[in-house]
C-alpha cells in the first residue's frame, strides 16, 4: 500500500473515532446544558484541551518561529468553532441529542459546498446524490418521522440554533486545509484551542464570572472533562489530521454516523431507544455514507 493510501486510510480511521466521540457529547450536553451558561462550560473546556494539547506540542514538535506566523488564522480557526460548540449547548438545552444530532448530518452538505467555494473541491454526481439522501434521512430524524410535521416545516428553536453552529462547523472544515502552511496538526491544533480560549473568555466573561463553580452538580463537571479532553483535544486533532489526507466532503461524510452513535449513547445512558420509524432516517444517513465513502 503506498503512503498516500495508508495516510487515507488513517484519515477514515481517524474520523471513525471522532463521530464516536462528538456523539457523547450531545448526550452528555443535553444534561448539562440547562445547568451552566454555554459560554462558561466552552470556555473551561478550550482551557483544559489547550492544556493537554499544548503539553504534547511541547514534548512532541515544539514551537517554532514560522508556526506563529500569520496568527489571525487561529484566531478565525478559534471563532469558527467557539460559535459551533456555544451554539451547540444552547441548541441542547432546547432539543433532544438525538434530533440535535440529525442537525450536525446537515454539515457535510454545507461543507461540501465551501469546499468548492474555498479550495474548488468538486462534487462529483454520486456525492451530490449521497448528500441529499443524507440530508433527507436528517429531515426525517429532526421532524421525528411525523410526516405532518414535515409538511409544516415547524423546526424547533433548538433546532435551529444548532443549525448556525453548523455553518460554522462547515466552513471550518475546508478553511483547515486552505489555511495550513505545513504546521504538525498538534501546533495547528493548539494554536485553534488558544485562539477560541481567548475568544470565550472575553465574550463569555460576564458568564464566566458569575458562574458558581463550586456549585455545579457533578454531571456538569463530568460533561466539562469529557468534552474537553474528548471532544475537544482529541476531535480536534482528529479532525484536522483527516482534512489533511481526505477531501472535505469525505471528512465530514463521517457525520452521518452521530445520530447512530447518540441513539446508542441514550440508550446506554438509560434514556430509552427511538421508534423504528426514526431508525429510518438513520439508515438513510449510513447509506450516504457508504456512497461517499467510495472512490
Amino acid at each position: 500500500m503506498s503512503e498516500t493510501n495508508t495516510q487515507a486510510m488513517r484519515g477514515h480511521g481517524a474520523m471513525l473515532l471522532f463521530s464516536v466521540l462528538v456523539a457523547g457529547s450531545f448526550s452528555l450536553g443535553s444534561i448539562a446544558a440547562p445547568l451552566i451558561e454555554p459560554t462558561a462550560l466552552n470556555a473551561l473546556r478550550f482551557l483544559v484541551a489547550s492544556a493537554i494539547i499544548g503539553v504534547l506540542v511541547f514534548l512532541g514538535p515544539g514551537i517554532k518561529r514560522e508556526y506563529l506566523d500569520a496568527p489571525w488564522r487561529y484566531l478565525l480557526m478559534g471563532g469558527l468553532f467557539s460559535i459551533y460548540f456555544v451554539l451547540m449547548f444552547e441548541g441542547l438545552k432546547l432539543a433532544p441529542p438525538v434530533s440535535t444530532s440529525a442537525v450536525f448530518t446537515l454539515t457535510p452538505v454545507m461543507s461540501a459546498g465551501f469546499g468548492w467555494l474555498l479550495l474548488r473541491q468538486i462534487t462529483t454526481p454520486r456525492m451530490a446524490v449521497a448528500l441529499t439522501l443524507a440530508a433527507a434521512g436528517a429531515v426525517w430524524v429532526i421532524f421525528r418521522g411525523d410526516v405532518d410535521a414535515i409538511l409544516a416545516f415547524n423546526i424547533g428553536k433548538g433546532e435551529t440554533i444548532f443549525f448556525f453552529g453548523c455553518i460554522a462547523h462547515a466552513i471550518y472544515t475546508p478553511l483547515v486545509r486552505k489555511l495550513s502552511r505545513g504546521e504538525p496538526t498538534l501546533v495547528f491544533t493548539f494554536g485553534t484551542l488558544l485562539a477560541g480560549l481567548f475568544i470565550l473568555s472575553i465574550y463569555g466573561a460576564k458568564d464566566i464570572v458569575t458562574t458558581d463553580w463550586a456549585a455545579l452538580p457533578s454531571i456538569v463537571w463530568i460533561t466539562i472533562l469529557y468534552v474537553a479532553i474528548f471532544a475537544s483535544a482529541a476531535t480536534f486533532f482528529l479532525l484536522q489530521y483527516a482534512t489533511l489526507h481526505l477531501p472535505s466532503a469525505k471528512v465530514m461524510a463521517y457525520t452521518y454516523l452521530v445520530p447512530a452513535w447518540v441513539i446508542l449513547w441514550e440508550a446506554v445512558m438509560g434514556n430509552g431507544f427511538v421508534g423504528i420509524t426514526v431508525l429510518a432516517g438513520v439508515g438513510l444517513t449510513v447509506v450516504a455514507l457508504l456512497m461517499l465513502l467510495k472512490d
